[in-house]
């Protein structure tokens, strides 16, 4: 899982930040909604989490008997390995139901080195045609990266510009660009992320909202109250703090509030996937995971 290792590993340090759910316009107030009954959700997974030893085919038969419908596949420039993928889902009754861009971290859009963006740009433009390929109705991208050779305002700046070359290939294709809130020190509050998808001016921009990264600066469920009808897709993680240390940990046993996030949803009506990602595992991982996000959210 090199992508994801790399997004958890690339922030060792505590980020400020999370506005009150209070301080919302009046117009983004979320109607309440009864939290009895069942969520409508596509439970997923990304495909790094199933086993590397099996086959293609065999890792996408093992989501479906453990219960999960759809799979987040990384950016595969091979057209062979790209078919291959699309035949085994296909087989399994599993959707491939997003693309996780895999460029933005060493070739991030925020760059000041135009080969580095360029080479980023061109990284999106083929996890867009392999959304399409695969019928997945969204690509997951981290839009920059704040260090010290990128201020905070030029990643902000420099990304939309980029991003905005995209969106007549995304327009054509029918794929959203889903931003993510990640460990990268950009776009640390719901309201920044709310006005930074707001300025596209578009509908094949949105918000991807990872549940376990905001555990660290914020609570997840005013993430979504906020974003609201922004979110197309949502990752699952849970999170640990504990003694100045912190740890990811399987869903349910960290400090995610789940009845409230599950709550959020509902208030949003938020309808779509929800995709694990986690270290992988066995089948008997995998079926004790697919019974927890029952557990936590469809079910409860």
């Amino acid at each position: 899982m090199s992508n994801e290792t790399s997004r958890r590993d690339f922030l060792k340090l505590t980020v400020a930040g999370a506005a009150a759910l209070s301080a919302l316009p009046t117009s983004f107030a979320a109607t309440p909604a009864p939290a009895a009954g069942k969520l409508s959700l596509d439970k997923g997974l990304v495909y790094s989490m199933l086993p590397k030893e099996m086959s293609v085919a065999d890792r996408f038969k093992l989501a479906r008997d453990t219960g999960f419908k759809v799979v987040q596949a990384p950016t595969t420039p091979d057209q062979k390995e790209a078919e291959e993928l699309k035949k085994a889902a296909e087989a399994a009754g599993i959707r491939i139901d997003s693309v996780m861009n895999m460029a933005h971290w060493q070739y991030p859009l925020s760059s000041s080195d135009p080969s580095v963006v360029n080479t980023g740009l061109d990284g999106m433009r083929t996890s867009l045609h392999n959304a399409k390929f695969w019928g997945s109705d969204a690509v997951l991208l981290v839009p920059a990266v704040v260090n010290p050779e990128t201020s905070y305002y030029e990643a902000w700046v420099r990304s939309q510009k980029e991003i905005r070359k995209l969106l007549p290939l995304a327009g054509e294709l029918k794929v959203v660009i889903a931003i993510e809130n990640v460990w990268n020190k950009f776009l640390l509050s719901p309201l920044e992320m709310r006005t930074y998808v707001d300025e596209f001016h578009s509908p094949w921009v949105k918000s991807w909202f990872d549940v376990g990264n905001v555990v660290l600066f914020g609570y997840p469920q005013d993430w979504i109250h906020t974003l609201n009808k922004r979110i197309a897709k949502i990752h699952l993680k849970d999170f640990k703090v504990e003694h100045s240390r912190f740890e990811w940990v399987d869903l349910g046993d960290g400090q995610v509030m789940w009845p409230a996030v599950r709550q959020a949803l509902i208030d949003v009506g938020y309808s779509g996937s929800v995709i694990c990602e986690l270290e992988g595992g066995d089948e008997a991982y995998l079926r004790d995971l697919s019974n927890r996000i029952d557990r936590l959210l469809i079910q409860a």
